[in-house]
């Protein structure tokens, strides 16, 4: 919130805050699904309230959007060619030496394969 927005684009300004919604849902998501140190009420609860977002969750059990930074990221309506976006290209795909950010939230490959 009290990051100054001088010198960022416009698009910038919210990288910050969909990072910090991102690393919020992986850590409920790895304490309930990967090391099973909390119980289902407790991850019912953190969904329930906001904590975690439930959907991008979902899509994190599927097989090939296990790095998935955001749903943002999978919907062709939000891009210029009705695909999905950049940052979900494996690296290998892309020309070498260059440098890929989403323009939703700042992800630099969230490519499965990757």
């Amino acid at each position: 919130e009290n990051e100054s927005t001088a010198g960022k684009r416009k698009v910038e300004s919210t990288w910050a805050v969909m990072r910090v919604h991102h690393q919020r849902s992986r850590y409920i998501y790895d304490l309930f699904y990967k090391r099973k140190a909390i119980s289902r009420e407790i991850y019912d609860y953190c969904l329930k309230n906001g904590y975690a977002d439930g959907n991008l969750i979902a899509k994190w059990k599927k097989q090939g959007f296990e790095k998935l930074c955001c749903l943002q990221c999978i919907q062709p309506r939000d891009t210029n060619y009705g695909t999905t976006c950049i940052c979900r290209v494996p690296k290998e795909k892309l020309e070498k030496g260059r440098t890929v950010e989403c323009v939703h939230c700042g992800c630099r490959g969230c490519a499965s394969t990757d």
